[in-house]
C-alpha cells in the first residue's frame, strides 16, 4: 500500500477548490484520470484499473472526493504507527513498512524538489501547492512561515530530514 503524504491537514475549502481545479469539464464528477493526474503530483502511482477497483466507480463526486481525503487521512494514521488509542505501535517497520515509507517520502520530496538540488525552497513549495489549487494568490508568507518552522539549521531551505520531520509531525499529530 502506498502511503500519502500531505504537508498538512487540508481544510474543506481546500479540497473543494482542488476538486474545482480537477473537475475540468465542470459536470460535478472528478474522473479517474482526473484523480490520478492529482495522485501523481504528489508522488502516489496508481494504475487506473487500480483505482477503479479502490473505489469500485470511474468518478467522485464531491461527497466521494472529501470521503476519499478522509480515508486517505485515516490511513495515514495507520501508517504513521498510531492505533486506535494514539498511542505509537513498537512494530512500525515490521515487513519492510520502514523502507517503504522511507521511498514514498523520498518520492514526495522529489514532488516539491522541483530544480532537484536536494533542497525544497519556499518558492518550490509555493509552485507545487499553487499547481495543486491549496495555495491562493499572494501566500508565498505562509509557505516561508511552514520552511522556518522545520528549518532546523535555519538556512531557509528544507533538507530531506527536515521534510521528513516535518510529514511525521504532521502524521502523528
Amino acid at each position: 500500500m502506498t502511503t500519502i503524504y500531505m504537508m498538512c491537514p487540508l481544510s474543506t475549502n481546500d479540497l473543494h477548490r482542488i476538486f474545482e481545479n480537477l473537475d475540468k469539464n465542470g459536470d460535478g464528477q472528478v474522473s479517474l484520470e482526473e484523480l490520478n493526474w492529482l495522485l501523481e503530483r504528489i508522488g502516489v502511482q496508481f494504475s487506473l484499473h487500480e483505482l477503479e477497483s479502490l473505489l469500485g466507480k470511474p468518478s467522485l463526486d464531491i461527497n466521494e472526493f472529501l470521503f476519499f481525503y478522509k480515508s486517505i487521512s485515516m490511513q495515514q494514521g495507520d501508517a504513521s504507527g498510531e492505533n486506535e488509542g494514539g498511542d505509537i505501535r513498537e512494530d512500525v517497520g515490521v515487513d519492510g513498512q520502514e523502507d517503504e515509507d522511507e521511498k514514498d517520502l523520498a518520492k514526495a520530496f522529489g514532488v516539491f524538489d522541483l530544480n532537484g538540488d536536494g533542497f525544497i525552497s519556499s518558492e518550490e513549495l509555493e509552485s507545487v501547492l499553487r499547481r495543486l489549487g491549496v495555495l491562493e494568490e499572494n501566500s508565498s508568507r505562509d509557505c516561508r512561515t511552514m520552511i522556518r518552522v522545520f528549518d532546523t539549521n535555519l538556512d531557509g531551505l528544507l533538507d530531506f530530514q527536515e521534510f521528513k520531520t516535518m510529514m511525521f509531525q504532521n502524521t502523528i499529530s
